[in-house]
């Protein structure tokens, strides 16, 4: 119950509370899953503290190096890739790490593994950064299946497999949204207790949206079915919204409703998102929401992984907009 002059509510479901809670529903439980949500939940404090700062504390900017993907990395990439390391290594409940800043797997030290795999984009949407546009993190959770030695054939997981995901926003607040399979719950921080508390308990997507989500700028670039499918959003006026980090537009989307698209084009025919860190999270998190998530032709967690820096192209979004796109798919024979 709150207090009376609604100051400070004495009785806040923070994010600990509430993964508490849901390890107590679980009879078999050992809690390994809770310590893991609350060292992500640790590190994305600090990145929200780093982020807040960044141009008084100078971390805006090249750190002058460049990432697997061929991209600049920026001095918070840097600052974010290693808080989550640090934090998911010394929280003894993983074993294996799968980071976008990273070529390779990262093997935790053997005094300290645990059974959960862990694949995270440290900072999603980093070209943001200097202009103060919203980034933000994004994570998914697996839970080691083969005996022995982990090897990288761990972390090739199908998303229908994954036990938990999540995503940090750091926008107007920082938010984190996460499910662990039972429904989406978002919580934001509370700078004056320095807690994530409950406030969109059992996230929903509409079933239709009115927007569309998409980099137009690769228009001459699209297949036959994606083309179609904006025309007819045009026709029917719907609104164009793209911020150009994932977080933020699946964020806005979720809330909305609408879709959100990174089709495939004639120059990245894979698409460029990436599977194990940005698409199986994100569409894990919009199907227990009650949306869909496809590549056009077949459901995201579906998708046997081979690499795990493997892309994918993506229509995530309110379950009656994807149906559109996939009935185009198979309508042009794609």
């Amino acid at each position: 119950m709150a207090s009376s002059n609604n100051v400070l509510d004495t009785n806040a479901m923070t994010l600990t509370r509430f993964t508490l809670a849901e390890q107590k529903k679980a009879p078999h439980a050992t809690g390994d899953l809770t310590q893991l949500l609350v060292s992500i939940q640790t590190a994305v404090k600090a990145i929200s503290s780093a982020v807040r700062k960044a141009g008084i504390a100078q971390l805006y900017g090249l750190a002058g190096d460049v990432n697997v993907q061929g991209e600049e990395v920026k001095k918070l990439d840097v600052l974010a890739n290693d808080l989550f390391i640090n934090m998911l290594t010394s929280s003894y409940t993983t074993c294996l790490l799968v980071s976008e800043e990273n070529k390779t797997v990262i093997e935790v030290e053997k005094e300290r593994q645990g059974k959960y795999i862990v694949c995270f984009d440290p900072l999603d949407g980093s070209s943001n950064i200097d202009c103060l546009v919203s980034i933000g993190s994004i994570f998914s959770i697996y839970r080691k299946s083969s005996d022995g030695d982990p090897t990288v054939n761990d972390a090739l997981q199908p998303g229908n497999t994954l036990v938990a995901a999540g995503y940090a926003l750091y926008g107007s607040a920082t938010m984190m949204v996460i499910s662990t399979g039972d429904g989406v719950n978002g919580f934001m921080l509370d700078p004056s207790i320095g807690e994530f508390v409950l406030t969109d308990p059992g996230m929903k997507i509409k079933e239709k949206g009115k927007i569309y989500s998409l980099n137009e700028g690769y228009a001459n670039l699209w297949d036959p079915a994606v083309a179609e499918y904006v025309l007819g959003k045009k026709a029917k006026k719907a609104g164009a919204r793209y911020i150009g980090s994932m977080v933020a537009d699946v964020h806005r989307t979720i809330k909305y409703g609408g879709i959100f698209m990174y089709p495939a084009t004639a120059d990245s025919p894979k698409g460029k998102l990436r599977l194990l860190y940005e698409c199986n999270p994100m569409a894990f998190l919009v199907e227990q929401a009650g949306g869909k998530a496809t590549t056009g032709k077949m459901r995201i967690l579906d998708i046997v992984p081979t690499d795990i820096h493997q892309r994918t192209p993506i229509f995530l979004g309110s379950a009656g907009d994807v149906q559109e796109i996939i009935d185009l798919y198979t309508k042009h024979n794609l």
